[in-house]
């Protein structure tokens, strides 16, 4: 009898109580659940997953090429830059092309081929003979990079110096078909992949030895998660390494003879609190809208309307009436509608979620382009605790 009350006390249903206290129980809990607000529970996120180490990162090659083996769809003979290329690569194969006459250089018409840039992503300690996805873009007046190969091209680095060399078959997701002057096009078929087109040739030195202290740098910046960063790494190694230094950058003091390689995977591998902020994406080209979860409203009334305005012209053929001395005339015709829409208002209470505000801007009607403006409106109000970013 004592565990009994012992168990009521602290809350849970007693062993052996009948099946209703259990159900009675179960619903107290999700009752509870329901209560806490979103604002109070964290994001849970590894540390791989919102930030980056300092100094290992991607860099950005890029180099110029032909492509070769096109059916026609080539650069024109007003694109100069590929014969040229054509000619210089002819000449280091020991092929000499005459200046003159009728073969020469400018009388060439080479339709099969297609100046490109190429562009590549070189990962963090790439070594010699790893092979790399590269991605070529027609630089000239080429309709059509389908059925294309690419010839060697060098791929450069900001420095200057060549890192990797890329060659292979052509891979589009598009096409371009034309037959009795009708053309079918999709996607864009100018721009092609080679799935592991690129071989590295030269490292990008970096030492993990020679870091007498490791950044991890947040990718979005925010003073309370540097700090509980911090805090969640001092726990992971035992030991007060760890210390925040703006709102982005978390430094982590290493150990002589320390396995670096070691302390970047613990590092990663350390789960902590993420506190997001608040953001509202808005793209007006497109009408998308995204609203994060964390998004709060103040108290505020909308009143949105609209005036359309329509501008019809119709041309219209006056015929003379029979044996007149009248001319036919064409005659135009101009009507000007406008309509000015009722006004919709929107009240949100205090407490108000974002759900709520979603479901209120249908109901009126709104579209993409009225939540685009209503959002901005807010924002300037003062209704909108987030930050609002327009693409």
């Amino acid at each position: 009898m004592r565990m009994r009350e012992t168990n009521r006390n602290a809350g849970m249903a007693p062993l052996g109580a009948p099946l209703w206290e259990w159900i009675a129980f179960a619903l107290a809990l999700a009752l509870a659940a329901l209560l806490v607000p979103a604002e109070s529970l964290p994001l849970r996120a590894r540390v791989k997953d919102v930030a980056t180490i300092e100094g290992i990162r991607d860099n950005q090659l890029v180099g110029y090429g032909l492509v070769v083996g096109l059916r026609g769809t080539g650069d024109s003979s007003q694109t100069v830059f590929p014969a040229q290329t054509l000619i210089s690569a002819l000449e280091r194969m020991g092929i000499t092309v005459p200046q003159t006459g009728s073969n020469s250089a400018a009388n060439m018409q080479v339709k099969n081929m297609a100046a490109v840039f190429v562009v590549a992503t070189l990962p963090p300690f790439s070594r010699p003979g790893y092979k790399m996805d590269i991605t070529a873009s027609s630089a000239g007046d080429a309709r059509s990079l389908e059925g294309g190969i690419l010839l060697m091209t060098p791929l450069y680095g900001p420095d200057g110096q060549i890192y990797a060399q890329a060659q292979g078959a052509l891979v589009l997701g598009g096409y371009m078909a034309s037959a009795a002057g009708n053309t079918r096009q999709m996607n864009h078929p100018t721009v092609a992949r080679i799935p592991g087109g690129a071989l590295v040739e030269r490292p990008v030195p970096f030492d993990l030895k020679q870091m007498q202290t490791v950044s991890v740098v947040l990718n979005d910046a925010d003073f309370h998660t540097a700090e509980r960063m911090a805090a969640a790494i001092d726990r992971a190694l035992g030991t007060p390494r760890a210390h925040a230094v703006d709102s982005r950058r978390v430094e982590i003091a290493t150990v002589p003879n320390e396995d670096r390689a070691a302390l970047l995977d613990a590092v990663e591998a350390v789960e902590m609190d993420v506190f997001p902020r608040a953001r509202v994406v808005v793209n007006e080209r497109t009408g998308t809208v995204v609203i994060g979860g964390t998004v709060r409203l103040q108290p505020v009334s909308i009143l949105h309307g609209g005036l359309s305005v329509n501008v019809i012209s119709e041309v219209q053929v006056s015929q003379p009436g029979p044996m007149s001395a009248g001319t036919t005339q064409v005659v135009q015709q101009t009507t000007v509608q406008a309509q000015d829409k009722p006004v919709n208002r929107i009240d949100l209470k205090q407490g108000a979620t974002v759900e709520d505000l979603v479901q209120e801007l249908q109901r009126t009607g709104a579209g993409a382009r009225d939540v685009i403006s209503i959002l901005q409106a807010m924002k300037a109000a003062g209704a909108l605790e987030a930050d609002l970013e327009v693409l």
